[in-house]
């Protein structure tokens, strides 16, 4: 049986004129321009460069940024903005980016976080504000491949680099991160209490005068963390371990204490967990005035592997916090709400943290930071820009149906048009992408 070609039959030649590829990606660099961060890089690299002449080292850092949320994950990957003069401009050689990398210290780092504050207020000043304000601390373990300044044996028996990282919840913003050797504590509350210093200068908002909660599992639990937190009049949530005293006091829970919990967004009860205070079960007198004790209950899934800690068939967590509402099942809610974390963990390590580049501390700490602006890039570009599926799609879909898009570059007297493949299926919702960040250009 001869089988009839599905396919037309191609004659490949490289003449075509004025073709693009990757031309959303062009939506992230003028979204850069649009909220003033490219500015604010420019004036926080500008005192790392002693001669006038050469590139902006503020616009190479934000092309390198662009370049991580294109889906780069090497600085010689500039290249595919490099190429295309006609859709991205001059973009600086490798080796130049390299230099730009290089020069950033811990006093730019300071600048270029002050830069990356102003561009979230003005993102912000949009409507993009959550109005509800969760900061998740986790952090995060980076495979080393070969020797690189800081990497070290970590925790769980690999070789590489430990970051500390805090997102907003509400709106997946990635608000500062440390970049520590591998064998860091999971635990150091200096690292948290920097770390915590760092989230709340990017919030457009005052902790004084509405709520933020600071949410961690129980590798955050530490006296100097949570004393930063009451501090800076920042609520906590934070998970506890399951000392003998935690499990005996979650055994003597009256069984008319226990509510059922719900479920993530609280519409619904969760069927087999329930909650329960033991605020007045345990000894928290060196914690906080104020603080709670909260017991979750579950039975666990069905094949799951019980451990000591199980008791009765049912599986205990527990967390502390200062938040004042009665109802108990609310803030287990909101704490159980922390693995959305690790999903954002996930995506920046698809955006760019996976593989530092450099054998270098200092230059793979700007790495991360140029990542971190590339994670919020493509924040800002769901929260203002795209509406829909895509308004919640994760970097790899934004890639395939948006950044990695192809065009055709057409002149004319007075303009330079982008045109779109008419039959891509997501051609419109990126003209109205670009559309929406060009308003905004115009309204700043």
């Amino acid at each position: 049986m001869k089988r009839n070609p599905t396919r037309p039959r191609l004659k490949v030649t490289a003449d075509g004129i004025n073709v693009v590829g990757h031309a959303g990606a062009r939506l992230l660099s003028d979204l850069c321009d649009a909220t003033g961060l490219t500015e604010g890089l420019s004036v926080a690299m500008a005192p790392t460069k002693q001669r006038r002449r050469g590139h902006d080292r503020g616009q190479v850092l934000a092309d390198v940024a662009v370049m991580i949320a294109d889906g780069g994950d090497a600085i010689s990957d500039l290249a595919v903005l490099r190429n295309q003069p006609d859709l991205f401009g001059e973009v600086a050689s490798t080796p130049t980016a390299w230099r730009a990398l290089e020069a950033i210290d811990t006093a730019a780092l300071e600048r270029i976080a002050m830069a990356r504050a102003a561009a979230r207020k003005t993102v912000w000043a949009t409507g993009a504000d959550p109005g509800f304000y969760v900061i998740d601390f986790d952090g995060t373990l980076i495979t080393a491949h070969s020797e690189k300044e800081g990497a070290a044996p970590t925790y769980k028996r690999g070789f590489g680099h430990h970051p500390l990282l805090a997102f907003l919840d509400a709106t997946g913003e990635a608000l500062g991160g440390i970049l520590r050797p591998g064998n860091a504590g999971s635990n150091t509350a200096a690292d948290h209490v920097e770390l915590l210093a760092m989230a709340l200068a990017q919030l457009p908002v005052d902790p004084n005068v509405v709520e933020v909660v600071a949410r961690a599992d129980s590798a955050a639990l530490t006296h100097g963390f949570v004393d930063a937190c009451r501090a800076a009049h920042v609520r906590f949530s934070i998970g506890h371990d399951l000392t003998a005293p935690i499990r005996t006091a979650c055994l003597a829970v009256p069984a008319r204490r226990w509510v059922p919990a719900v479920t993530a967004d609280g519409r619904d009860e969760r069927d087999g967990a329930d909650v329960a205070e033991i605020t007045d079960l345990v000894d928290l007198s060196r914690w906080p005035e104020a603080t709670r004790a909260i017991v979750r209950r579950e039975e666990p899934h069905p094949g799951a592997q019980l451990t000591f800690t199980d008791v009765d068939g049912h599986r205990f967590q527990v967390f502390i916090t200062d938040q004042p509402d009665d109802d108990i099942a609310y803030l287990e809610a909101l704490q159980r709400g922390r693995g959305r974390a690790e999903k954002l963990i996930c995506n920046l390590k698809d955006t760019g943290l996976t593989n530092l580049p450099s054998a270098d501390f200092a230059i793979n700490a700007a790495w991360m930071t140029a990542a971190l602006i590339a994670h919020d890039l493509l924040a800002w570009c769901r929260l203002i820009a795209l509406d829909s599926d895509l308004a919640r799609a994760e970097p790899k879909r934004l890639r395939y149906c948006l950044l990695h898009a192809a065009g055709v570059i057409a002149r004319t007297g007075r303009q330079t048009r982008l045109r779109l493949a008419a039959g891509w299926p997501w051609a419109n919702q990126l003209v109205a992408a670009f559309t929406r960040v060009n308003d905004l250009r115009l309204r700043i």
